[in-house]
């Protein structure tokens, strides 16, 4: 585009050097303020036009990205979230497996503490039964620290925690449903019956 060049202000004959100089010097400024307002640039129509377009397109091209960016760190906080939530139910699981393993294995142990019981039930009181008790109870205090805990047996007859194997006929101040004697006691472990207790109850 061919710029309009301004021709040099000339001197008249007349006009003083002092006046000459002023005229320039306006002329100068401003060429300067114009420069300045359009940023040392000229654009037509069709340019503003097409530098507007890009603009448009370049913002529309933005809110794609961010939309598209929002959708994947959605995408990504739903998978640590799922990811969170297998995690504890996996640890859940292995902690109820190793429950379930402490608990067999007392079950197992349990016929031994019974057959001490026995034993120690015709103590005589000789140092071979008192090694005998010795033995039971750090037995018990070793299935103790592993959960163990005896089942309550007194009073009324519980289904969920004893089981009736006997019913007591005798005459006595005991009320129906009672438990008058235990013939085998009965365990939990982690919070869990492993073994009713075997108990008489009063008709």
């Amino acid at each position: 585009m061919a710029k309009d060049k301004k021709k040099p202000v000339q001197q008249d004959e007349k006009m003083p050097a002092e006046a000459y100089e002023t005229v320039e010097q306006d002329s100068t400024e401003n060429r300067a303020e114009n420069s300045e307002d359009n940023g040392g640039v000229t654009l037509s129509k069709d340019e503003f036009e097409r530098a507007k377009a890009e603009i448009e397109r370049m913002n529309a091209e933005i809110e794609t990205l961010k939309k598209s960016a929002d959708e994947a760190i959605g995408d990504a906080q739903r998978i640590q979230a799922e990811f969170n939530n297998f995690r504890k139910r996996n640890a859940s699981v292995r902690a109820e497996s190793y429950d379930d393993g402490i608990r067999e294995t007392i079950k197992n142990i349990l016929p031994v503490l019974d057959n001490f019981e026995r034993a120690l039930a015709t103590s005589d009181g000789s140092p071979f039964s008192k090694g005998m008790e010795q033995i039971q109870k750090q037995l018990l205090d070793c299935l103790k620290k592993s959960g163990l805990e005896e089942i309550e047996a007194e009073g009324v007859f519980d289904p969920n925690m004893h089981d009736a194997v006997m019913r007591d006929e005798n005459d006595s101040d005991a009320e129906s449903g009672t438990i008058t004697a235990v013939l085998q006691k009965g365990y939990r472990a982690k919070g869990k019956i492993i073994r009713h207790t075997m108990v008489k109850v009063k008709a």
